[in-house]
């Protein structure tokens, strides 16, 4: 008896991206979410986003992300700056070591490509929290580097415990992203500057994760009900 003949799919319009047979819609620029005019306030619950957590090392950047997209009712991406740069494995260039042009790059092309996984993933309906340590005197490639490379929707959002706790939470950390005690009191006196910027602030001190990430939903709805200018 002859084999069956083999599935047929039907060919995907030209020029769209497609992994198998399902066409991916490709990534664009973020825009601003929109509520309805006759919704009473937005669902972050179910709106899709692109959220950008700042702070320095040690505020908890990485588990808040991680709680708040495991935690949400749509699909959600969380997308480390840290863990992207660590991709190069060979000729890592950490910046403890002294920050050069090489490490530099490596930071700039792991931005980007942090920006086109959030274009890609908000084209799929699915949002997507970055996180990152800017610096509010550098706002060309902070802000303004993402503001490039994700679009003009992303919500900024910056998370800055005070410096005792953010010691705590830096001792507990191994590798390369334990800092000195040192280094950690610069970039923290450093993010003070966000104060007056206009940007949405958490004081996570005395929260815990969850409560965090509960607060950070609040920030949330009222950004995109009234958009922060930056």
């Amino acid at each position: 008896m002859p084999p069956p003949p083999a599935p047929q799919h039907a060919p995907a319009p030209h020029g769209t991206d497609v992994t198998g047979h399902v066409p991916l819609p490709p990534g664009g620029p973020v825009a601003m979410p929109t509520v309805p005019p006759t919704a009473p306030g937005p669902d972050l619950a179910i709106t899709t986003v692109a959220v950008l957590l700042i702070g320095p090392a040690g505020a908890g950047k990485t588990s808040v992300a991680k709680f708040w997209a495991d935690h949400r009712r749509v699909p959600t991406a969380h997308v480390s700056l840290d863990d992207v740069r660590e991709w190069v494995r060979s000729g890592f260039a950490d910046p403890q070591r002294g920050w050069n042009d090489h490490s530099e790059a490596q930071y700039r092309l792991a931005r980007r490509t942090c920006g086109f996984a959030a274009r890609n993933f908000l084209a799929n309906g699915i949002s997507c929290i970055l996180d990152d340590a800017i610096f509010p005197d550098r706002p060309v490639v902070g802000l303004g580097g993402w503001k490039r490379h994700v679009g003009p929707g992303l919500l900024p959002v910056v998370l800055l415990p005070g410096l005792e706790v953010v010691l705590e939470r830096n001792a507990q950390r191994s590798g390369n992203r334990r800092l000195t005690d040192e280094e950690v009191a610069r970039i923290h006196g450093r993010m003070a500057g966000w104060y007056g910027s206009g940007l949405p602030i958490i004081d996570n001190s005395q929260l815990d994760v969850p409560s965090t990430a509960k607060v950070l939903d609040d920030v949330l709805s009222r950004a995109i009900a009234s958009p922060p200018k930056w």
